[in-house]
């Protein structure tokens, strides 16, 4: 697209797309891309494709972020670094900010202050559609085709579309994975059923094995549980579990209101209330009583059983 970059001036610039341009707040006008007017921030330069990173390990780390939108501050200096392998539970009440800074680690959103670097490269700073392949992410708001079957929608997967490409032809090693993934999420029995006639648990677990086709380094997992029942979120848990332990370099981001919807195999967590950071750390050193009735402004009981957390208020 082409970039305005002064009075009077534009340039084509391949790597930067509209979505890339995320406005700089500013006191009183939002004004995308670069900027030769004083009075103006211009959040970076020219947008460039990622080079090798600088900390491989490190997945993705805010520092002193915040993101205003309409004048509302939705995340207030958030500080945290998400390593390889490592699994993550984003807890608070609703209006926390946690699918806000899900939006960031995704790249679907930019911090109005502050950096984040996302697989070792600063957003705003590189060309996000070169990233995005690197990171799955399973939202509840993903729509689907109802007439696509289980192993259709996976191998959506591999382009990143909501539909097959036309004319594009699926490769034998690419029906394998699918066939591997449907299987890791317990769907090998329904992978010629039809979307409409799925359970929503098995709709949970087949967008899972599609996030997972392109083989990403970070999954985000945005309330996977929400509107399961018991053996639905047991089934969605349990897979969770063993995909953790097949790919132990993979680091997950779960999103969840509810304790009782976190794995086992859950190793930090991070509270969030108001938009802002209460506690973050070690799951041990995060979930306790204390600091979740802090985090929903009530009070707590938290017991923890074969590695599963439940919550109960305290009364008297």
């Amino acid at each position: 697209m082409r970039r305005y970059i002064g009075p009077g001036e534009l340039v084509d610039d391949p790597f930067t797309s509209a979505a890339d341009l995320a406005p700089v707040l500013l006191p009183d006008r939002l004004v995308p891309g670069g900027s030769a007017r004083p009075e103006l921030r211009v959040r970076s330069g020219r947008m460039s494709l990622p080079a090798a990173p600088a900390e491989p390990g490190i997945v993705f780390r805010a520092t002193g972020l915040d993101l205003v939108r309409d004048g509302q501050l939705l995340l207030d200096q958030v500080s945290v670094t998400i390593s390889a392998g490592e699994h993550w539970a984003l807890l608070g009440p609703n209006g926390a900010g946690k699918s806000t800074l899900v939006q960031i680690m995704a790249t679907y959103a930019y911090p109005t202050r502050g950096n984040a670097d996302l697989l070792g490269h600063r957003l705003g700073r590189v060309n996000v559609f070169s990233l995005r392949p690197q990171i799955g992410h399973v939202s509840p708001n993903h729509r689907v085709d109802p007439q696509r079957t289980v192993r259709e929608v996976v191998l959506t997967g591999v382009t990143g579309t909501i539909q097959l490409v036309p004319r594009r032809e699926t490769n034998a090693a690419e029906l394998a994975r699918a066939a591997e993934l449907t299987e890791l999420m317990g769907l090998t029995g329904r992978a010629d059923m039809a979307w409409q006639v799925l359970s929503q648990g098995e709709r949970s677990r087949a967008l899972i094995a599609r996030a997972l086709m392109a083989q990403p380094r970070l999954l985000l997992l945005d309330e996977p549980a929400a509107g399961l029942d018991v053996a639905g979120r047991e089934q969605l848990l349990a897979s969770v579990d063993e995909l953790r332990e097949r790919q132990p370099d993979l680091a997950t981001v779960l999103v969840t209101h509810h304790l009782e919807e976190l794995p086992a195999s859950t190793s930090h967590a991070l509270l969030l209330r108001g938009g802002r950071i209460l506690a973050a750390g070690t799951v041990g050193y995060v979930i306790t009583s204390e600091r979740v009735s802090a985090c929903f402004g009530h009070p707590l009981a938290i017991t923890r059983q074969a590695g599963r957390w439940a919550a109960v208020s305290v009364t008297g």
